[in-house]
């Protein structure tokens, strides 16, 4: 069901009819509602506002570098990152139009092209890769987060620091420039009344992607699925084997910023804040009620865990203790899983399961 959210150009014609047509909505959609106002679209509209920050950064490093611009350079890149990742587990509606998912994060990047393509543009000083204007027609590995990442803390950081050599520094320019506009666009998306949300929220018979309420909520379930198989499958063991011999810490997401926990940790409360926000617990009721605080218990041992860890991941992974909380999160995130995917969509009466991550 994910796979047909992917695209909303073929629709145009029919958002506004879609919307206008619809009969009030009912429970499901209710909750979702509840999810867009209050969580998805502030979200949004957060990490739109930190990528403009992290281009007025960049933009002041590159007029007068000194470590003192780099250092906040580097703050506010973590700043987005964290803002990146509470909302990057909502993998719906105008994120996935014209690649932008991609162009954000390229990542994993197991076979190490997109690096070899931003190592090869610093080196080759390529104009169009620091170029604002051609920077988004290029690959999307060279456009986003993971870019702008090695921009700043990878091998040669040290350019930064000098008006000698300028060219890291448009680079790294151009892809903030970049992030701050697909930021722009997706949060705007969101806000507009005949657009994808507005389709997700009024299912009907003319609607182009959801005919019924049960539609629309499945898909809502869904978000919570796919976001806890990403941060279990696709995250963490990404870097955290069965056992310590298949530990991989320079795998892990963000690895060199060692902003990789603070990405895990806004993932998971991302999730919790998409929950609560959706008021889905409350409906909730006799021998299900436990589901919500449930779910609850879980989120909060995960924000405990994530607490301990305050280490790059390679040290975390060096210490037995530390390596069986991150152990131990992969199995919150398993049992949180369960919790959506099975136990509240059954009560709900829906289905979930599907996962749009197969094959990464």
């Amino acid at each position: 069901m994910i796979w047909r959210l992917r695209s909303l150009a073929y629709w145009p014609a029919m958002l506004v009819l879609a919307v206008a047509g619809c009969a009030p909505a009912r429970a499901e959609v209710t909750t979702i509602r509840q999810a867009v106002d209050g969580f998805i679209r502030p979200a949004y509209s957060a990490f739109a506002q930190t990528t403009q920050a992290e281009h007025e950064a960049v933009t002041a490093l590159c007029a007068a570098p000194s470590r003192e611009a780099l250092d906040k350079s580097r703050a506010v890149f973590v700043e987005t990152v964290k803002t990146w990742a509470a909302i990057e587990t909502v993998r719906i509606g105008p994120i996935t139009e014209n690649n932008r998912l991609e162009r954000v994060l390229y990542w994993p990047d197991r076979k190490g092209i997109g690096l070899k393509q931003v190592q090869a543009a610093i080196a080759a000083e390529d104009a169009t890769a620091s170029d604002p204007g051609r920077l988004p027609g290029k690959s999307v590995a060279m456009q986003g987060l993971g870019a702008l990442e090695f921009v700043l803390f990878g091998t040669g950081w040290e350019d930064l620091l000098t008006t000698a050599k300028p060219y890291r520094c448009q680079f790294g320019a151009a892809i903030a420039a970049n992030l701050e506009a697909i930021a722009a666009d997706v949060a705007n998306d969101w806000d507009k009344p005949d657009g994808f949300a507005g389709l997700w929220i009024n299912p009907g018979p003319d609607n182009p992607i959801y005919r019924t309420e049960k539609e629309a909520a499945n898909d809502f379930i869904e978000t919570f699925v796919q976001g806890l198989e990403m941060t279990r499958d696709v995250r963490i063991n990404s870097f955290l084997g069965q056992d310590n011999g298949g530990d991989k810490p320079r795998q892990a997401i963000f690895w060199r910023s060692n902003a990789t926990i603070a990405s895990l940790a806004a993932n998971l409360d991302g999730l919790k804040r998409q929950f609560d926000a959706s008021g889905l617990a409350p409906r909730l009721k006799g021998e299900d009620a436990f589901i919500g605080g449930s779910i609850d218990f879980e989120f909060t041992n995960a924000a405990k865990t994530l607490a301990g860890l305050d280490a790059p991941v390679a040290e975390l992974l060096k210490n037995s203790e530390s390596r069986e909380k991150l152990n131990y999160l992969r199995i919150i995130t398993s049992s949180l899983s369960d919790l959506f995917g099975t136990r509240l969509s059954g009560a709900l009466g829906l289905s979930a399961g599907f996962s749009s991550l197969d094959g990464d």
